[in-house]
């Protein structure tokens, strides 16, 4: 059975009161904590930054994996390398050479990622799976957050599970949208190992509740 991990998305936090929401929702179970950087540029948004990222990381243990929605790219990846970032992962369209930038954040010492829009091809993989710790797959289109999963996902999650398995590198591979109690099975069936979720679970009470209800129903996969 695979290693499930539950990542809640900062992005739909208190942000008044954002070290108590991180050491909360860890302390109800999350494996890592998801930071979602928007730039206003490439995607309609505008969120935080490297600073934020480093006022958090005393908080927590677990990782904090970067989801990198701005563009350029590369001058940004050491400054949340510095504040403390585990994971940063980018967006293909948002950087010139995708292997230099995947070697700039490992240079940095973190894993690196590539994240697919729901339109964004897989051809971007065929040259740098050796150089991937981790996949993300957009099940809505990026920019805010509360938005319904997209169906057409799945095929694409499928098609990405079946890339890294011909590979045999140890890759993780990330869902992140409209991720809920009731269709998270339905995802890990179609190979996701990693599930971001922000208003699903920050949006509710009692956090342990949700997240617990989400590993019950990926016990049924």
């Amino acid at each position: 059975m695979p290693t499930y991990r539950i990542a809640p998305s900062i992005l739909s936090a208190d942000f008044a009161r954002l070290g108590e929401e991180v050491r909360n929702v860890v302390s109800a179970g999350a494996d890592i904590i998801h930071f979602d950087v928007m730039d206003n540029h490439y995607v309609p948004n505008l969120t935080i930054g490297p600073l934020v990222c480093e006022a958090i990381r005393p908080h927590v243990q677990v990782p904090i994996d970067v989801h990198l929605m701005v563009k350029p790219v590369d001058r940004i990846v050491p400054d949340f390398a510095k504040a403390g970032a585990n994971i940063i992962s980018f967006h293909p369209e948002a950087s010139d050479h995708l292997d230099r930038t995947l070697q700039l954040i490992r240079d940095n010492g973190c894993k690196a990622g590539l994240v697919f829009n729901p339109a964004t091809p897989l051809h971007y993989l065929d040259h740098v799976m050796d150089k991937l710790d981790l996949i993300l797959i957009m099940s809505v289109n990026p920019g805010f957050g509360g938005q319904s999963f997209i169906p057409g996902a799945l095929r694409k999650i499928a098609a990405v599970r079946r890339l890294i398995d011909e590979s045999g590198h140890d890759i993780m591979l990330e869902v992140d949208g409209g991720i809920k109690i009731d269709n998270i099975a339905e995802v890990a069936r179609a190979g996701a190992d990693t599930f971001v979720a922000g208003s699903a679970i920050f949006g509710k009470p009692d956090y342990r509740n949700v997240i617990d209800a989400m590993r019950t129903q990926l016990e049924t996969v």
